[in-house]
């Protein structure tokens, strides 16, 4: 049998910091928007993580001398990640960026709570990722939180094309965060690094395109760090809470990025506590709770499977080491598994993605 499972799975740790990273980049992108325009400073947070990851890597690689404990992005990911990098760096910021010229922005922030919804039906239903009623429910309470949390008692409606624009931009990050998962067995770093470079680099076309003017040296600094923090550290987080969790947990957690973002704008521009505020919150305490209570055990079996990713010698990984395989653990190196069945506690991370 497995050992038991730690108190707090690292999935769920990798999840919930990536939420809160990039729910903090809200309220200091905020800060920013005095003096650039929102859709140069969304091209310069993807370019701040985009080039920052780069550069940790070209860093890790020339200067440090040790090989990474991460597998490299392999062929057979490229198509996955070239989805991903398409409808989220691609289609979702240039949908959002139409969606937002014609639609108030209460509507808009009440909107932008689709994407968890679409991501976790997209894997429930599509990509047949399994769940329970438990698992929707605790979903259900964490999205209400965060609808909440965006409301603002405005009666403002939003024009039904801007309206579409925005929720086609939420299912395209949604389709995103699916493909993505079939290639976090690669380095999340450098997921995140190609995926920030592209949506970087369209977002800069289209906003000089739209007549926006480059901003001063010191904003563009600044959002280079707010973007590698809360756009790229992030992403690499949610790269590996994928790993572990799989795609509708990983999207439930990464939910509370609102909550997160709202805290520290109670901070930072000293707004008062209101009732909503305390109400999403005890809306998203009750759905995190769900989940983390979550005990899912029953006999599987595991069907051979070659793959590459970052792993240590557990009871998933009782394989053979060639000479040339790299010493020591956590190591990365292509490995087969040889059938098995057994029973213990699971999430649909990489190598639970069995029928029910």
């Amino acid at each position: 049998m497995p050992p038991p499972k730690p108190a707090l799975p690292v999935g769920i740790v990798y999840a919930t910091a990536a939420a809160a990273l990039f729910g903090a980049s809200t309220p200091l992108s905020k800060l920013l928007l005095g003096s650039v325009d929102p859709w140069l400073l969304a091209a310069l947070l993807y370019l701040g993580s985009g080039l920052g990851l780069s550069l940790w890597l070209l860093f890790a690689s020339r200067f440090t001398g040790r090989a990474s404990k991460e597998a490299p992005i392999s062929r057979a990911d490229l198509p996955w990640l070239a989805g991903a990098i398409l409808f989220g760096g691609v289609i979702g910021p240039v949908l959002l960026m139409l969606g937002l010229t014609s639609t108030p922005a209460a509507s808009a922030s009440l909107l932008l709570n689709l994407e968890g919804v679409l991501t976790a039906l997209l894997a429930w239903f599509v990509f047949q990722e399994n769940f329970d009623s438990r698992i929707a429910l605790g979903m259900a309470f964490i999205t209400g939180g965060g609808l909440l949390l965006s409301w603002t008692g405005s009666s403002e409606t939003g024009v039904p094309w801007g309206a579409l624009g925005i929720a086609g931009a939420c299912l395209a990050w949604g389709l995103d965060n699916n493909i993505t998962r079939k290639a976090s067995g690669g380095n999340p770093i450098q997921i995140a690094a190609a995926k920030g470079l592209v949506a970087g680099t369209v977002n800069l076309g289209l906003a000089l395109l739209a007549g926006s003017h480059m901003a001063g040296i010191q904003t563009v600094m600044s959002a280079g760090v707010v973007g590698l923090v809360g756009y790229g550290i992030s992403l690499t987080l949610f790269v590996l809470a994928l790993r572990h969790l799989g795609t509708a947990r990983t999207g439930a957690y990464f939910s509370l990025a609102p909550f997160a973002g709202a805290a520290l704008s109670l901070v930072i521009f000293q707004e008062g506590f209101s009732i909503h505020f305390a109400i999403a919150a005890a809306l998203m305490a009750i759905g995190v709770w769900l989940h983390l209570t979550e005990r899912h055990e029953h006999e599987h079996t595991h069907e051979p499977l070659e793959h590459n990713h970052s792993h240590v010698h557990d009871d998933h990984h009782q394989h053979q080491h060639s000479p040339n395989d790299p010493p020591g653990e956590p190591h990365s190196h292509p490995h087969r598994h040889e059938p098995l069945t057994h029973c213990h506690e699971h999430f649909p991370d990489i190598h639970h993605r069995h029928e029910h």
